[in-house]
Parts: C-alpha cells; sequence; structure tokens
C-alpha cells in the first residue's frame, strides 16, 4: 500500500474511532443565588407575639455538594427535601429516589428573647446531622422523609418529618408549589422547647411540664417562584400550622395555630 493511502486509512480509522467514543462528562458547572427576603412568623412554635424581620439568602452547588440558608435551596433546585438549609450531599440521586445526607447550624432558642419563655434555660446552639429521602411518585409529586439529631449533646434532641410536596402548576414564567405534613419530637426534644423544668419554676412563673415523645405539628403551606429576567426571580409563600401531642399541652403554648408568610427577590448565575 502506497504511504499516501496508508496515512489517508489511518486518519480515516482515528476519526471514526474519535467518533464511535462517548465525549467525557462535563463537569458540573457551578451554580449559586444571592437574594433577600421580609419573613413574617411566630416569636417561637405556639407564641401570641409575632417578629418581622429581613432575611439574607444564599446558595451554592458544586458536583454533588449542596450549600444553602434555610428555604433558599428551593429556589436553586435542590429539592423539598433539602429545604432546611445547611451543606448536603446526595448518595442516590435518579428518576424515582434521591436521600442524602445534611449538615446545619441549629441556633436553639435564647429564652430571653420572648416573654414567655424568659426565666427558662436556653436552648444552645448545635450541630444538627439530617438524612433525607424523597420518592417521585410523578413528576411533580413527591413523598419526603427527614430525620434530624443533635450530633454534639447541647439537648436540641432528635425530630422526624414526613411531607408531600406537590407542584401543581409549571409554565416558562411561574411555578406554584404547595405540600403538607406532619413532624415529631422525642422526648429531649420536646422537653428543651416545650417543657418547664423544677428549677426553672419559680424564675419563670410557669408550671412544672415534662413531656415525653410525640408529635409536634401538622402543617401545610403554597408558594410560588417566578423568573422576572433571565437572572431575576421573585418568590412568595405562605404556611399555616398548629401544634400537636406534647407541644400542644405546654402551658408555654399560647396559640395552637400560627402561620408565616415570607416575600423577595433573588439573583441566580
Amino acid at each position: 500500500m502506497r504511504p499516501a493511502r496508508l496515512l489517508s486509512t489511518l486518519a480515516l480509522a482515528c476519526t471514526a474511532a474519535a467518533q464511535a467514543e462517548p465525549p467525557a462528562a462535563e463537569t458540573p458547572p457551578v451554580r449559586y443565588l444571592l437574594g433577600v427576603g421580609v419573613v413574617s412568623q411566630p416569636e417561637y412554635d405556639g407564641s401570641g407575639a409575632r417578629q418581622n424581620k429581613l432575611k439574607p439568602l444564599w446558595a451554592v452547588r458544586f458536583g454533588r455538594v449542596r450549600i444553602s440558608t434555610s428555604g433558599a435551596g428551593g429556589l436553586l433546585g435542590f429539592g423539598q427535601e433539602e429545604s432546611a438549609g445547611g451543606a448536603s450531599t446526595q448518595f442516590v440521586d435518579n428518576e424515582k429516589v434521591r436521600a442524602g445526607i445534611a449538615l446545619r447550624v441549629d441556633s436553639g432558642r435564647k429564652s430571653g428573647d420572648a416573654g414567655t419563655t424568659r426565666g427558662l434555660p436556653d436552648v444552645k446552639r448545635t450541630l444538627r446531622a439530617r438524612l433525607y429521602a424523597s420518592y417521585s411518585l410523578t413528576r411533580d409529586l413527591t413523598l419526603n422523609g427527614s430525620l434530624s439529631q443533635d450530633l454534639i449533646g447541647r439537648r436540641g434532641g432528635m425530630t422526624l418529618g414526613a411531607d408531600v410536596g406537590w407542584r401543581f402548576y409549571r409554565s416558562p414564567t411561574l411555578e406554584w408549589t404547595t405540600g403538607f405534613g406532619v413532624s415529631a419530637g422525642n422526648a429531649q426534644n420536646l422537653r428543651s422547647y416545650f417543657g418547664v423544668p423544677e428549677s426553672a419554676v419559680e424564675a419563670s412563673g410557669k408550671p412544672a411540664y415534662e413531656p415525653g415523645a410525640g408529635l409536634r405539628d401538622v402543617h401545610a403551606g403554597i408558594g410560588f417562584i417566578r423568573p422576572i429576567t433571565k437572572h431575576w426571580l421573585a418568590y412568595g409563600s405562605v404556611g399555616a400550622s398548629r401544634l400537636l401531642g406534647p407541644a400542644a399541652d405546654s402551658p408555654l403554648t399560647q396559640n395552637l395555630s400560627g402561620y408565616s408568610a415570607a416575600v423577595g427577590i433573588a439573583w441566580r448565575n
């Protein structure tokens, strides 16, 4: 075979091999979001007083690692199961099932911040680990579950949650979602947030109360995301909850039912 023809044959073979070989997987780009919102909510679960505050939002995702403030992950598409915020990674992620683990700082409660809890022991800031999972019944309907545990023994205890999320409207310019669920806590968690120890009866003016494990609340909400431009979006949500079980029976509970609302604006790349 002549050299020119040999070179031509080799070139054609290399080209065919290159076309047959699957392209290398691209590294997922870094995604991030920055925003700010106004939030109105009770001072604590069961409080009769409300607080309104300005809340910064941010979220970032690189590969399987996701870090966000509470509520910001949903605006960047992390999913309902990661709405609590923190740093997370998923070890299962397919069309039907998503599961992962997250770490977040729980701010606890400074009892002096509300008149009703003044005189009670503070619930110290702690580090929580949360296992979460979701199962897609359809493209827009999911079942979500989570378990959150205080990792460093700051008396935060353990909580569990189960929710159903439904995206009932979606278009290029608007998305509406809704959901409802129930939460529960172990004895340590409910005693820290709804109990009154004997040692604090005189200082707080409340009767002693030592709850056991049980339900915390049932809750529901609705929210929207509306893209304004390629990068800017507006969002809003309204939620309602009702305390149950040991939380409802606490002497700290002034209102069994409560509601929250939020509205804001954000930029994402």
